[in-house]
C-alpha cells in the first residue's frame, strides 16, 4: 500500500474514532488511554485530523472502537440509548460492575478487545 493510502487511512480512521468519541462525551484521558496511552500533545496532533500513518496498534484500536460503536447502534433504537450504554455501570463479565467505557479506557488492547466480544456476542445473541 502506497503512503498516501496509509495517511488517507489514518486520517479516516482519525476522524471516526473522535466523532464517536464526540457521541460519547468522551474526556481527554479517556481519548488518550483508549489509543493506547499517548501523550496530550500526540492527541491534540491527533485532533487536527492530519493525514498521517499511524501504527498498526492504533488502528487495531480504532477498530475495536468502531466495532463496538456498530454493535451498539444496532441494538438501540435511537443514538442516545446507545450512547447512554456505554457508560452504564454493569455487574455483567469483563466489565465488574464498572461502565464499558471505563473498562475500555484502562488503556490495554486486551480490554477494548473484549469489551468488542462483548456487544458482538449482545447483538447477535
Amino acid at each position: 500500500m502506497a503512503l498516501d493510502d496509509e495517511k488517507a487511512k489514518g486520517h479516516v480512521a482519525l476522524k471516526g474514532f473522535f466523532g464517536i468519541c464526540r457521541e460519547w462525551e468522551c474526556t481527554q484521558e479517556e481519548m488518550m488511554q483508549m489509543l493506547g496511552g499517548v501523550s496530550q500533545s500526540t492527541l491534540t496532533e491527533y485532533q487536527k485530523l492530519p493525514h498521517v500513518k499511524l501504527p498498526r496498534d492504533t488502528l487495531e484500536r480504532i477498530s475495536f472502537i468502531l466495532g463496538i460503536y456498530r454493535s451498539l447502534r444496532a441494538m438501540y433504537p435511537t443514538a442516545e440509548r446507545a450512547n447512554r450504554r456505554i457508560r452504564m455501570e454493569t455487574c455483567e463479565a469483563p466489565f465488574a460492575g464498572t461502565s464499558a467505557l471505563d473498562f475500555m479506557a484502562r488503556g490495554s488492547m486486551r480490554h477494548l478487545m473484549e469489551a468488542r466480544r462483548y456487544f458482538d456476542a449482545k447483538r447477535t445473541g
